[in-house]
């Protein structure tokens, strides 16, 4: 493996354990026990997750870990902290990016920007096959994603005139 991903990987893990005891610590709670796991892949930075069973997990995308460095450290690592926090105090219904995750990430003195601004082009993209389907104006490209729904019985309309998408051909 790559030295310096390793070395961005023990840092971005000793962070993300830092912060949960500093906000546990902060609201008077046991430290979240976490997973965390770095085979986050896309252009997704990271991403937080509290199961109704089991145990909490963050992941972390790797290649933006690399390819950023600090400003992943600075950035990405205290916003999932963060989300872990939020929900953990308030439950799962709240807002993502809240005024309750906006107030852990004032602890943190991080920036509560919903999204990064990391390069993303070398990541690559998620490539969807798209279908042709026809209605009464013209033809429609529609993703794996649709085309499946609508062999499930699935029915979508055109939007300039009203009718049915079908298959083309």
């Amino acid at each position: 493996m790559n030295p310096n991903l390793d070395r961005l990987i023990e840092q971005a893990s000793q962070q993300t354990r830092r912060l949960l005891r500093l906000a546990a610590d902060h609201y008077g709670m046991p430290a979240p026990r976490v997973e965390i796991r770095f085979d986050l892949r896309g252009r997704a930075a990271g991403q937080a997750s509290l199961p109704a069973r089991g145990q909490p997990q963050i992941r972390y995308n790797p290649q933006l870990l690399l390819e950023n460095g600090e400003a992943f450290l600075q950035r990405t690592v205290p916003h999932e902290s963060a989300h872990i926090i939020a929900f953990r105090l308030h439950g799962r219904r709240i807002r993502p990016h809240g005024a309750e995750w906006k107030a852990v990430m004032a602890l943190f003195g991080a920036d509560s920007r919903r999204c990064h601004d990391y390069d993303v082009s070398t990541v690559p993209g998620r490539r969807l096959t798209r279908h042709p389907y026809r209605c009464g104006c013209r033809e429609h490209q529609l993703t794996s994603i649709r085309h499946n729904r609508i062999q499930a019985g699935q029915v979508y309309l055109c939007r300039a005139c009203g009718q049915e998408l079908k298959p083309e051909g």
